[in-house]
């Protein structure tokens, strides 16, 4: 994962009390390679009191917008959010990779659809790029979205949303719900599965939704999943994003034997082969020997790490990305998988 670029930060707005959006200028010379498809993320990479840091965040604008922007939401245990929100300066210089991800929306203007999204907290990020782009590129599609925050003063982007609603008032529908405040012509509570119910049932119940983009932590995202599905929604047409891993304990699958794995590592057509111990994770492995490999939360949260086993067997602990289909091709991700045969071989460019 080389490929880092030094941007400049061209823009610091602060949207909530807690959270700040980041614009970069990026230059003639690295346009095409900052373009971008709604819903994508870049990766941020900065040495802070040395410790090198790297933290995905989605750009929260259109692929057409003259900046590269994204969201960051100071978190208590966010060493660089909350570098982010009290320190960045416009000037500073941040490296950054190119936009990657899946979690993806391609207009296309002849079409006539309606797009929902569930988001939570800062996960309203990627959502906004996606809505973004449905209302200016699709101009026959409508958008719905239910957006769940504690307050109102903690909603990113409330202003912005505000603004929408009345640019395009046939087209877009905005229901937010709120778990610790109570606000005029919102719901109180969590989004959870009587929420699904309400707005498929009631707001919304004669709107055939042809797609539903999920974004936010891991149990919003499961009990959203399950009733879409109660309700005959296929699997395929639920699209979703974690931004904070589950809560799981740290250990190998119960599966995995004692001892050692030799693994060979492709990163940028280089191989290099050493022993690992089956019971440490493939990413903490291939980064203490100093290997280049592409990486960004460590939580499974992203796709950065994906690679594909071609020789022999690992074993995920987690997985909320990857499809049974891509599992099946050899997929993992290495952040989260343990070598469970003896030999092993991970392709890190074969993705």
């Amino acid at each position: 994962m080389s490929d880092f670029h030094s941007l400049t930060i061209k823009e610091i707005n602060r949207i909530t009390p807690n959270a700040v959006t980041v614009a970069f200028e990026v230059p003639a010379a690295l346009q095409e390679t900052f373009q971008f498809d709604a819903g994508q993320y870049i990766t941020i990479k900065k040495e802070l009191d040395g410790n090198e840091l790297r933290r995905a965040y989605s750009v929260c604008v259109a692929p057409e917008n003259a900046a590269l922007q994204v969201g960051i939401k100071k978190t208590p245990d966010g060493t660089f959010s909350r570098y982010a929100n009290n320190d960045l300066k416009v000037g500073d210089v941040l490296e950054v990779h190119p936009p990657e991800g899946r979690f993806t929306f391609v207009p296309d203007a002849a079409k006539k659809r309606n797009i929902a999204a569930f988001a939570a907290g800062s996960g309203i990020t990627p959502i906004m790029s996606i809505m973004h782009t449905v209302l200016r590129d699709e101009p026959q599609s409508t958008f719905s979205l239910v957006y769940g925050n504690k307050s109102l003063t903690e909603t990113m982007f409330y202003e912005d949303l505000l603004a929408l609603i009345k640019q395009y008032p046939d087209r877009l529908n905005v229901h937010f719900i709120f778990s610790q405040a109570q606000e005029p012509e919102a719901m109180f509570g969590r989004i959870e599965r009587s929420t699904v119910n309400f707005i498929l049932k009631n707001k919304h119940k004669e709107t055939p939704f042809e797609a539903f983009y999920l974004c936010g932590p891991a149990p919003m995202i499961h009990a959203v999943t399950d009733t879409l599905t109660e309700h005959g929604v296929s699997k395929d047409a639920i699209k979703f994003e974690l931004f904070t891993a589950p809560e799981e304990e740290e250990t190998a699958p119960a599966n995995i034997e004692e001892g050692k794995a030799q693994i060979s590592v492709l990163v940028d057509d280089e191989e290099t082969i050493f022993v690992m111990n089956k019971k440490e994770r493939i990413l903490d492995a291939v980064l203490k020997k100093d290997i280049d490999a592409p990486y960004s939360c460590q939580g499974g949260v992203c796709s950065s790490c994906i690679a594909r086993v071609t020789k022999g067997k690992a074993e995920m602990v987690q997985n909320q990305i990857l499809t049974d289909a891509e599992i099946a091709e050899g997929l993992i991700l290495t952040c989260q998988a343990h070598a469970v045969s003896d030999e092993l071989t991970v392709n890190y460019d074969d993705v």
